[in-house]
């Protein structure tokens, strides 16, 4: 019990520029630059549901407001976003949030942040393909007009509606991503910036027809706000969503030329992009039609229609084709990554962290990938496991900014020694005193080395600089564990508070005092943490010289507060689907991930005598 107890909080070490000359056979080739993360950000980002989004929230939720709704969502994202900035570029490493956890957290939460990715991406992957084809269909006249190789097609003994094309998309961009992240990084740009011309189309084209017509959607009789500002918030946690894509970068850490410089930069430009493009196609298309005359599943090219340009039509429908194949890209892109994050510290077998040798690009993983996603979308209507993408995405945004706390606190003291290292830092410590009891035994030096030991004991023996350094130790040890308890409480508050929020079948009286409760605990912890200071280590955790994440402790706890209400809201239907593929998690972990793990026979020892054992006394200790 003990031991897998102390398997779940093991943590691993930040990956120093040693430690990749000493697996350089299974590191990734450095070749993107910001522009490249940026179309990769934008591309991952931006789906064809901004072209669906936009009228579904405007009806339901938001009315004119709509553009109020995506600036609050993008600066919600912005909250993670600052948040992987920080971790990118301090851990500059291949996994994203699965790698930042399990430095900062530990290997279980690690396990189950990776695990819950590996789903998002899949499922991501798959639905994102199964919807290319109805938008295709458009240009061969109707739904049911694709050519025959490439058309829905059901099997009856089956009741299986198979989808040839979404499954030879997969296959393109799978071949595309084996061949090297420059060359299908250059492609996602291409696709971003066309579909990026499209959505300018619908801006500047809106505005003219908006300034010619009068706005008459600004002008209905609800005013701005016809569902009051909760409707608006409520608008804002749809269109949140939208903003998922934007992790992607981070998976791509280990392959940036400047990651402290460039990922933080790629990270926040992208999200940038994406928040001004979705209010200004927002304040454009709620101004054409009123937002309850506007089409559900075709807002844009309906609006353009409205206003006799039915030809805009194909051109919106080209934009979502274009956003759909980039989104597809950045869906399967992340995941090999992730999987050779994780095989490279023994969780999952060896094969997927090889790295092919001429393209310097997770081949096999990739591969594998590409076979999962494809066989989703040939066989399954995957709409109805969306959801599931949410979960992974949200867990790796709440637990990123829980590691932020961590780092800036509690950060890991004690790092990792191998037993093949632990052996040798015996001999070299048997040598030493066997050196120093010949020096202090040589009759040359027996009155120099009796005089030194005496000031060296004299010293030690100071009643002062004793009392000093305890009470030094003991301050620390105790800032420490109240600042650890602190997090504790702001965790545990946050998910009572969300909870008992989202419960409707609770007693308003009910709800209220553990409502109460737990925003007690949460104020409490954040209070704690606010008035002690922060861990003087933060300075040399990682790679130095990179982006800081600002309001620290207020930014991370607003950033938790927000994602786990959004993850309790998500529904019970797609929790129970989740909570099976976790469960099924566990017994992986548990048969293979925790005896194979690179931290099954190590010993952890102070970062003083890490640095001692690398012979690199300059060197920061978490790095070693």
């Amino acid at each position: 019990m003990g031991s897998g107890v102390r398997a779940l909080m093991r943590r691993k070490q930040v990956d120093s520029e040693r430690t990749r000359a000493a697996g350089s056979a299974h590191q990734l080739r450095k070749e993107l630059s910001v522009t490249q993360l940026v179309a990769i950000g934008v591309g991952s980002t931006i789906g064809a549901g901004v072209y669906v989004l936009v009228g579904t929230v405007a009806r339901e939720h938001s009315g004119p407001a709509l553009t109020l709704s995506f600036l609050i969502a993008g600066i919600a994202a912005a909250l993670s976003a600052f948040c992987y900035a920080e971790l990118a570029s301090r851990c500059p490493s291949a996994g994203s949030a699965y790698h930042y956890s399990y430095i900062c957290v530990g290997e279980g939460v690690a396990w189950l942040i990776g695990w819950a990715l590996i789903l998002e991406y899949t499922i991501g992957g798959s639905a994102v393909a199964r919807g290319i084809s109805p938008n295709l269909a458009i240009f061969f006249g109707g739904q049911d007009s694709l050519p025959w190789i490439l058309a829905r097609h059901q099997i009856p003994w089956l009741d299986v509606v198979v989808d040839p094309c979404a499954a030879f998309l997969v296959f393109v961009v799978t071949g595309l991503l084996c061949v090297g992240i420059k060359e299908s990084s250059f492609v996602q740009g291409v696709v971003t910036v066309l579909n990026c011309f499209v959505m300018l189309f619908v801006i500047i084209a809106g505005s003219y027809i908006g300034f010619q017509t009068g706005w008459v959607g600004y002008k209905v009789a609800g005013g701005f706000f016809p569902y009051g500002a909760n409707g608006m918030l409520a608008g804002s946690a749809t269109v949140f969503f939208a903003y998922i894509g934007f992790d992607s970068v981070a998976s791509t850490a280990e392959e940036v030329k400047n990651p402290q410089r460039d990922l933080p930069l790629g990270i926040g430009t992208a999200l940038s992009i994406c928040c001004t493009l979705y209010m200004l196609v927002s304040v454009v298309i709620v101004g054409l039609v009123p937002y309850f005359a506007m089409d559900p599943d075709t807002p844009i090219s309906s609006a353009f229609a409205k206003h006799g340009m039915h030809w805009a039509m194909y051109l919106v429908t080209t934009g979502a084709v274009l956003a759909l194949c980039s989104t597809l890209m950045g869906s399967i892109l992340p995941q090999p990554r992730i999987l050779m994050a994780m095989a490279r510290d023994g969780l999952l077998p060896s094969f997927f962290s090889d790295v092919h040798k001429t393209t310097q690009v997770p081949v096999k993983s990739t591969i594998v990938t590409g076979i999962c996603a494809a066989a989703l979308a040939f066989f399954m209507d995957v709409s109805q496991l969306a959801g599931m993408v949410s979960v992974g995405t949200l867990l790796a945004f709440t637990i990123v900014a829980v590691s932020i706390l961590i780092l800036r606190y509690v950060p890991p003291n004690e790092v990792p020694l191998p037993s093949s290292l632990q052996v040798s830092f015996r001999l070299s410590q048997e040598n030493d005193e066997e050196k120093l009891r010949g020096t202090l035994g040589d009759n040359d030096h027996e009155q120099g080395s009796a005089e030194i030991s005496d000031v060296v004991v004299e010293s030690i023996n100071d009643p002062l600089i004793e009392k000093q350094l305890y009470a030094s130790n003991l301050n620390e040890t105790k800032r420490r564990k109240t600042a650890a308890c602190s997090i504790a409480s702001i965790c545990i508050g946050v998910l009572i508070l969300t909870t008992s929020a989202s419960a409707t079948f609770l007693p308003f009286l009910v709800t209220c005092f553990v409502c109460a409760f737990g925003g007690l605990l949460l104020l409490a912890g954040l209070g704690m943490l606010c008035w002690i200071d922060q861990d003087d280590g933060r300075h040399s955790f990682g790679h130095s010289g990179g982006f800081i994440c600002p309001f620290v402790p207020l930014l991370p706890v607003m950033c938790i507060l927000i994602n786990t209400y959004l993850l309790i809201n998500l529904g019970g239907g797609t929790w129970m689907r989740v909570g099976v593929w976790l469960v099924m998690g566990v017994f992986v972990y548990i048969f293979y991930g925790r005896t194979h793990s690179s931290l099954t026979d190590v010993v952890y020892v102070p970062v003083a005598e890490a640095n001692e054992i690398y012979g690199s006394p300059s060197s920061s200790g978490f790095v070693a």
